[in-house]
């Protein structure tokens, strides 16, 4: 792997970073959904979300598709619900060390 390759992964990874993507990713899983839909399911305004969903669609996450008014978002990459399970298994693993993190991160 080269320097460029190792950004691109970087910048999908960052794309993860925040609660609210991986959330949304989480809903996706179903099927395709709305962004009314995943606004119900993740509990914020209309701009927010939209700006989470622009950040995974430039990652190349998840895609979109218009029916009428309606915007559909879909994962197009379903293999990143397999990273969202080693983060599950590393937190498990390291369950010590991620309390510890958690504890310091909210004073």
């Amino acid at each position: 792997m080269n320097y460029s390759q190792a950004k691109i992964r970087s910048e999908i990874l960052k794309a993860l970073a925040h609660p609210v993507r991986v959330l949304i990713v989480d809903a996706l899983t179903g099927g395709d959904r709305c962004v009314c839909e995943l606004n119900a399911l993740v509990d914020i305004d209309q701009s927010n979300i939209s700006r989470h969903l622009a950040v995974l669609k430039r990652a190349g996450i998840i895609a979109d598709r218009r029916d009428g008014m309606r915007v559909f978002y879909r994962l197009k990459a379903p293999c990143i619900l397999k990273a969202l399970k080693c983060a599950v298994e590393v937190m498990k693993n390291d369950a010590g060390s991620r309390n510890m993190l958690l504890k310091i991160r909210l004073k």
